[in-house]
């Protein structure tokens, strides 16, 4: 894919502007944890589940007339499937998304009930980058990926414009780290453009801390050969983009992972405490500040990017 231009911070303000003119804010949470008061923004809440939504409204605004009778091709594990499925029912687009044949239940029927074909494909077999330009050429149509888009980059950004405002509405005053989880880095990304003078530390369960390793190396990593089995669906990105890379690394982001049982951990803590179902990928960056591994501090951000969970797997992860 050809990019055309770079993400920038104005370009999150005008998606911030665009998601608020039709989603109401998602929730900000203040709980105090050793006497901090620590910001959870529930993402999870969002229509459609997760944080994917904003990157989908603001990319498929911004496709032409022409290009919107031609239609959209994404590929995707579930959340990105249902922001975008979302967004084209809404804007009269066909959307057909290419989905892992593994995917949770819960989030290929959701994707199917918003109205989108879905193509499945074989994760370790199959390239579903490869899967979907083809079928994008075939038809003409527009094809929207998960991370690596400047429009879905900053669609996720306006996440980071909302927090700040219910921060400071809140008189926690500016946000001094964001602890968000990562994939692609699609939200990573944005939340550093969205929150210039914030400190970003990106999560990733452990084996898949592929955007870790190459902030610290200062090129892009991909992950390693037979990654382990994760919970995390939603964070199985074998390699970063550039967009997405180079976005963090001019911030100077750094990384953590944290582990299955971790993960799990903050399931139920959040589901104790907040009172909110938070899938596994939602997690990680609540399950790093409770593990530690991002330490406590006024003004810090954590973002719970997705509730959308298979809910046999989510029972066990809770009992």
């Amino acid at each position: 894919m050809t990019i055309l231009r770079q993400p920038t911070r104005a370009g999150v303000r005008d998606a911030a502007a665009k998601v608020a003119a039709i989603l109401p804010q998602t929730p900000l949470y203040v709980v105090t944890i050793e006497g901090v008061a620590v910001a959870m923004k529930a993402e999870s809440l969002q229509p459609t589940g997760a944080f994917k939504i904003r990157g989908a409204w603001h990319r498929l605004t911004a496709l032409d007339e022409a290009a919107r009778g031609r239609g959209v091709v994404a590929f995707s594990s579930g959340n990105h499937a249902q922001g975008i499925a979302w967004a084209a029912k809404r804007l009269g687009i066909s959307a057909t998304i290419v989905m892992p044949a593994d995917a949770p239940k819960a989030k290929r029927e959701a994707t199917l009930a918003l109205g989108a074909e879905v193509v499945d494909y074989d994760r370790v077999s199959e390239s579903r980058e490869a899967i979907a330009a083809r079928l994008a050429e075939a038809r003409g149509a527009t094809l929207v990926p998960s991370f690596d888009d400047p429009w879905i980059i900053e669609g996720q950004g306006s996440a980071g414009v909302e927090a700040a405002e219910q921060m400071a509405a809140a008189g926690l005053g500016p946000c001094t780290r964001v602890a968000v989880p990562c994939g692609g880095g699609g939200l990573a990304a944005g939340v550093a453009l969205a929150l210039k003078d914030s400190a970003i530390t990106v999560v990733e369960p452990e084996g898949w801390d592929d955007m870790r390793r190459s902030l610290e190396a200062s090129w892009i990593e991909p992950v390693g050969p037979n990654p382990p089995p994760t919970a995390c669906d939603a964070l199985q990105t074998k390699q970063v983009s550039p967009l997405t890379f180079d976005v963090l690394s001019r911030r100077d982001a750094t990384g953590v992972a944290v582990s299955e049982a971790e993960v799990r951990s903050a399931q139920r803590w959040a589901a104790e405490r907040l009172r909110l179902v938070v899938e596994p990928g939602g997690a990680v960056a609540l399950a790093a500040l409770l593990a530690g591994k991002v330490a406590l501090e006024p003004g810090l951000l954590v973002i719970l990017s997705g509730g959308n969970v298979d809910i046999d797997a989510y029972a066990r992860a809770i009992a």
